[in-house]
């Protein structure tokens, strides 16, 4: 099974995932290169609202109870020192992008993402419908993927992946799976903020892509045609969802990215 690469794909959708979105337009209005409206239309996208919830509690304003408006939250968020937002990807076993404390990283092991800014807070989404919360919480120091190893780490995951699920006859089970792993070069074509280096935002889409990868085949585990070969798929596919993870971590964090 040949594995291909090219540019995104111009007529694929934007699939940028919540959190790499906030942390990339954030970041790009707290350093000044984004207006207000911008990062509103970018962040809230087809949703009807996004709102942060939890800054009183940690002593920064408000009422506490009270939710703030996107606005407010991140206006509150400069008060209080913040010149970028990063992102984790975090899983059971791998809290990438993560340093606590505890309530922090259960919260988004629950929810598979969050965010994180240098004035030590973090933030989670909980989606109820179209409205998406991000609930804050305190944040400690965090280490984080290079962009380099990261990239190269999903490189040689999916040719990994692409091998096992191979000989697995991942044709015959998951036939849309086999597509996908044929023709990579059909990347989402993910919409980067004022700043983000290019390379970024091209690693950030092969993240999303390994990671919709991973989600189609594991649809229908009736697809296997036994538990012991359910278990060779769910195997051959965890190395490629942890580097997806990571990609995504290290692509959506300021503090790691390389120059443009």
């Amino acid at each position: 099974m040949s594995v291909e690469e090219s540019q995104p794909d111009a007529g694929s959708v934007e699939t940028t995932p919540e959190a790499l979105r906030l942390a990339w337009w954030v970041t790009a209005w707290l350093r000044g290169e984004a207006v207000t409206d911008h990062v509103l239309d970018a962040v809230i996208g087809p949703d009807a609202t996004h709102t942060v919830s939890g800054l009183a509690a940690l002593g920064l304003g408000g009422t506490e109870g009270v939710a703030d408006t996107l606005v407010s939250g991140l206006a509150r968020l400069r008060t209080e020192g913040a010149t970028a937002v990063g992102v984790a990807f975090p899983a059971e076993g791998d809290p990438v992008g993560l340093g606590g404390p505890k309530d922090l990283n259960d919260a988004a092991l629950e929810a598979g993402e969050a965010v994180v800014c240098d004035a030590g807070i973090g933030l989670v989404p909980f989606r109820v419908g179209a409205v998406v919360e991000w609930q804050a919480y305190a944040a400690q120091r965090r280490q984080l993927p290079d962009v380099g190893e990261a990239d190269r780490a999903l490189r040689l995951a999916l040719t990994e992946s692409a091998t096992a699920l191979a000989e697995l006859d991942v044709a015959r089970w998951r036939p849309e799976v086999a597509d996908r792993l044929m023709n990579l070069r059909h990347r989402p074509s993910l919409a980067g903020a004022p700043g983000v280096p290019a390379r970024c935002v091209t690693l950030a889409a092969r993240g999303v892509q390994a990671r919709d990868i991973v989600a189609v085949a594991l649809e229908d585990e009736g697809g296997s045609a036994s538990a012991a070969e359910m278990s060779q798929r769910r195997e051959a596919l965890v190395g490629l969802d942890r580097a997806a993870r990571r990609a995504l971590t290290a692509a959506g964090s300021p503090e790691v990215w390389p120059p443009d």
